[in-house]
């Protein structure tokens, strides 16, 4: 039985799962934070305790030593040999990955040459991967990329009517991203209905923080909201989802600033947050619509419009839809900080109803809510339990709302299946 060690290292941060495969069963869990602030926090959860500790965290280096030093000291693994290989989640692989791969010196300069179509997110991979080859250099390691699952987008659906030779030159295009979601939700929906793959159009909303919808056509992505970057679609925690891009210029010349610096409060200081002026947290947004806030409201109203303005197209170019499902990430967990889940029950009945939802079911598989959009009529479902009463609707859905998605407290299935095939191909 061979222990994995499954990362997701962001540019403060370094989630992780310590696994035992093939089984997948989760070993350990947590995430360190703050990582290059004065006081970092570590939480850890393993043997059904939950701990927290406010170490100094320098760097992802000293991040990870800890780590590895942590497992040994609780007992977790008696030694790191018992750690056969790790792996990484990447936003960005550009049109330079078709598959997950094992890291080599190629690949940790490809994923930097990308940076600037994810500046947040791969310069922080990069210093992940780097941390744990220090920590542990015999170990191999292999990176999983959200952009992967997007690449099979016909040119008409991710090609710019900008000048080609932009394209050309820069790769202007768009990737995607929150890909192994997105791969996973349609797989398991198509196991849910009893149909193969190859025979479903399913349109996938993973809602989060970061939100992105996606046309899938008998597992293949046909399209996704998401552009060159995690900007464009529809409006999310911080970020404004697709504007005028004249708008960059205007506020450039109406408040004196440059293009980057619009282009970062598009990113950062947008969506929920600039709509609102309250929160990129859903639970405050909710809390202050409740309250009667007009621009609370609004906020939940213009992406739910969004959202419907997404899924019509896709119904339209997939010719039809077996099913649309809406995915949230999990709002009780350690490392979910968006609140996305915790939102008040109407809202979401509001949506559903502008696509026309007939029924929710709950997948005790996964112990999870999933929400069933079915645009075609009535779809009958077999609920495992007698009732809803275990949702605990009080206000808001105090519950996990989603599936087990891309790199929330539960890494995706996807990576350690990616992650153990390299492997056993590699050390064969």
């Amino acid at each position: 039985m061979a222990k994995i060690m499954a990362v997701n290292a962001g540019s403060s941060s370094i989630k992780f799962q310590l696994l035992e495969m093939p089984a997948e069963t989760v070993i350990a869990s947590g995430v360190m934070e703050r990582i290059g602030l004065a006081t970092g926090i570590f939480t850890l959860k393993y043997d059904g305790k939950k701990e927290e500790t406010n170490p100094v965290l320098p760097t992802h280096a000293e991040g990870v030593e800890l780590l590895l030093h942590t497992l040994l000291e609780k007992g977790i693994v008696k030694s790191l040999d018992e750690i056969s290989g790790v792996g990484h989640r990447v936003v960005q692989g550009g049109e330079y990955f078709k598959d997950s791969s094992l890291v080599d010196e190629t690949v940790v300069e490809k994923i930097a040459e990308l940076a600037d179509l994810a500046p947040l997110h791969n310069p922080a991979h990069i210093i992940g991967i780097k941390a744990f080859e220090k920590a542990l250099p015999n170990v191999p390691q292999v990176v999983v990329f959200d952009t992967v699952f997007h690449q099979t987008m016909p040119e008409e659906a991710y090609m710019y009517a900008t000048p080609y030779e932009w394209y050309e030159k820069y790769g202007i295009r768009k990737y995607g991203a929150h890909g192994t979601s997105h791969k996973y939700v349609s797989e398991r929906c198509a196991e849910l209905m009893g149909k193969p793959l190859e025979e479903t159009k399913i349109i996938v909303c993973h809602l989060g923080n970061g939100a992105s919808i996606s046309a899938v056509d008998g597992g293949k992505c046909k399209d996704t909201s998401m552009g060159l970057t995690p900007l464009e679609g529809i409006p999310m925690g911080t970020r404004t989802g697709n504007i005028d891009p004249t708008v960059v210029s205007y506020i450039c010349a109406k408040e004196g600033k440059t293009a980057a610096e619009v282009v970062n409060e598009l990113n950062k200081k947008s969506g929920y947050l600039g709509m609102s002026g309250r929160s990129n947290d859903a639970r405050d947004v909710t809390n202050g619509m409740n309250e009667g806030d007009h621009r609370c409201k609004l906020t939940f109203d213009v992406q739910a419009k969004r959202i419907v303005d997404y899924v019509a197209s896709y119904y339209v170019y997939l010719g039809g839809c077996d099913k649309a499902t809406l995915s949230m990430s999990n709002s009780n967990a350690t490392v979910s900080k968006s609140g996305y889940a915790y939102t008040d029950y109407h809202r979401y009945r509001e949506l559903h109803d502008q696509f026309g939802i007939y029924k929710f079911i709950l997948d005790e598989d996964f112990e999870t809510i999933i929400y069933w959009a079915y645009l075609c009529g009535v779809y009958f479902e077999t609920v495992p339990r007698d009732s809803f009463s275990d949702l605990k609707v009080d206000g808001g859905l105090r519950y996990s709302v989603g599936m087990k998605a891309a790199f929330v407290d539960d890494m995706n299935p996807l990576i350690l299946q990616n992650f153990n095939r390299l492997i056993q191909e590699n050390m064969s």
